[in-house]
């Protein structure tokens, strides 16, 4: 299934693809040859790594290669192999071995280049470059910046020979006379269902570093069966998994394609990236947002409006026959690993990405508005905070991946992202947005509708562990409105052991309270008079069953009824004090002072 995807993808974009059995290199040499063919100079496109905007890079022919006796590829090869250049040991030296392989493989690209230049008599390119390598081995002065693992190409007068037609088709003839096995083998493609040729390897692996590893960059193979263990019945290679010539190295070629792409390939910030796309070939930008790193809030509500109306007929309509496609992958060696694969209507995962939003959005007290987080953000709130930011590749490894498998599906997200966040809350002593959503997500996708908060303020709620959370905000608040200058809070102090054990740590807070509500009757009574009937308007509903110990879930709502308290203690000094403000008549009358909260 996944790889007939990849091929009815690839059908549809078959303009962007490169030629069959080419990928996208960097030329470092051009070996320029004279339209006569008669000679040749070697021009440098060498840059360094501060020019990267004059690199020249372009698809070339390629295929997998391995083995001492490697063969070559057509005209875009390695300097080893087009102009002999050796191999040099860490001190300079060449031994005589590697001098007769070059040698040897020198041989091998000439026999290969004349072979196409000979087959395509009406072509002046190819005559030329006839001309000029029946002549014998390349014999040019080569500077000595030469190194035998450079990309050399060949050009004649303004013609890449690479991208003339008939270099393309004896190209794609030769990989499948090297891929399809000493004996060709045909029979029925698990692919697109013909009777074919069959591959014995495929052609093409995913180019080196197109995914994040933790361990050592490699080429990956998608079907790979090297060990008659590997095998049904002790049997290797595509054997058992029959793929033709053209579906393998479309498949492989489109797979590349979207690693290489930047709107449909999510890179994990530790391991593995995301691949994504859709049956139809209209863009559809609230996906690209989901995998955007900072999505617009205006993208997100949108999305989340149209998913709570009645599409009309026509959307309707397109919504049934359209399917997003999902494939997160993984290295191991050289070994891809297929860590999910999603294949769902269109609408449904538009859906789901929409409820992801809505079960984190969080209230912003400052804007008024919901704010939204991206994935990696909230993966990495479960870091180490520095002070002013959170500490770089300190997210637990492979909760983004996790987090995103969850967002696709609709699904709880892992269980130990709860346990994680609370460990670093309490060590840190922060609660900020990321945090707090990651918490409502968590919270919301719980199998227990106790747990589903808003994402603002619930006066109405009875909970006791988000009661006790709003009991310390306005503890904190009388501290702070007591205390200004104060250099330690009782956050600081008392915050994990009210989360941990609220019935002992808020009593004995509560009972502190009352210096502070005696300063602030002397100095802010306003102030001392709202924040006092708030906290025994709280107190009240909790009564005496303040919890002695909270599991990690009612953890979870006492630091979201903290939070919610707060922000509402913002919204309300916020507009106080633009009625004050509003207030003021325009003659500049004074007006009363009042002190709020």
């Amino acid at each position: 299934m996944l790889l007939q995807r990849l091929t009815e993808y690839g059908e549809r974009i078959a303009g962007d693809l490169p030629a069959e059995f080419y990928r996208e290199k960097q030329i470092h040499w051009v070996l320029d040859i004279a339209t006569d063919g008669g000679s040749a100079r070697l021009l440098d496109r060498k840059v360094s790594g501060r020019q990267r905007d004059q690199v020249v890079s372009m698809p070339v022919p390629y295929v997998q290669r391995s083995g001492t006796k490697v063969p070559a590829y057509l005209l875009v090869d390695t300097a080893e192999f087009v102009l002999g250049v050796p191999k040099k040991a860490k001190d300079g030296s060449v031994t005589d071995k590697d001098r007769d392989e070059a040698l040897r493989r020198h041989d091998a690209y000439r026999d290969l280049a004349l072979r196409w230049a000979s087959s395509t008599s009406n072509d002046p390119a190819a005559q030329a470059a006839l001309t000029f390598f029946t002549t014998g081995r390349i014999d040019i002065e080569l500077p000595q910046e030469v190194e035998a693992k450079d990309t050399v190409a060949v050009m004649v007068g303004t013609r890449w020979l690479h991208q003339i037609g008939s270099a393309q088709h004896l190209w794609a003839e030769e990989v499948r006379a090297r891929k399809g096995g000493a004996a060709e083998r045909r029979g029925l493609c698990l692919v697109c269902g013909e009777h074919r040729a069959l591959l014995a390897t495929i052609p093409e692996p995913v180019k080196k570093g197109a995914i994040p590893t933790t361990g050592g960059s490699n080429e990956g193979q998608l079907i790979s069966i090297n060990a008659p263990a590997q095998g049904r019945e002790g049997l290797t290679q595509l054997v058992n998994t029959p793929v033709c010539h053209q579906c393998g190295g479309r498949a492989m070629a489109v797979l590349n394609h979207l690693l290489a792409s930047d709107r449909h390939r999510r890179r994990f910030r530790d391991d593995g990236v995301l691949l994504w796309w859709t049956k139809q070939p209209e863009p559809d930008t609230a996906l690209a947002m989901f995998f955007d790193d900072r999505p617009e809030p205006a993208d997100i509500e949108n999305l989340i409006d149209s998913m709570n109306k009645a599409p009309n007929p026509a959307s309707a309509q397109r919504a049934q026959t359209d399917a997003f496609y999902g494939l997160s992958l993984g290295l191991n060696n050289a070994r891809l690993v297929v860590r999910d694969w999603i294949d769902v209507p269109l609408h449904d995962a538009k859906k789901n990405l929409a409820a992801w939003y809505t079960d984190h959005g969080v209230w912003d007290a400052w804007t008024g508005r919901t704010r939204y987080h991206p994935l990696w953000q909230l993966a990495l709130s479960c870091g180490r905070w520095q002070g002013e930011r959170y500490a770089p590749d300190s997210a637990p490894h492979g909760l983004e991946a996790e987090l995103l498998h969850s967002a696709l599906h609709h699904l709880r997200p892992p269980a130990r992202a709860l346990p994680l966040l609370l460990q670093r809350v309490h060590a840190d002593h922060r609660v900020d947005s990321p945090r707090l959503a990651l918490l409502r997500l968590l919270l919301n996708r719980s199998p227990d509708p106790q747990d589903h908060l808003m994402p603002q303020l619930d006066k109405d709620s009875t909970d006791p562990a988000y009661l006790c959370g709003r009991l310390f905000a306005v503890l904190e608040a009388v501290q702070g409105q007591a205390l200004p200058d104060i250099n330690t809070t009782l956050r600081d102090k008392y915050f994990s052991a009210a989360v941990a054990a609220p019935s002992i740590t808020l009593r004995r807070l509560f009972t502190d309270s009352g210096a502070h509500f005696k300063r602030l009757r002397r100095d802010k009574p306003a102030a001392g008079y709202a924040l006092e009937k708030r906290l025994l308007e709280i107190y009240s509903k909790v009564g005496d069953d303040l919890p002695g110990h909270l599991t990690d879930v009612q953890q979870g709502r006492f630091i979201i009824g903290y939070a919610h308290q707060r922000h509402d203690d913002m919204a309300q000094r916020q507009a106080a004090k633009e009625r004050k403000q509003a207030a003021v008549p325009a003659q500049g009358t004074p007006v009363a002072d009042t002190a709020t909260v």
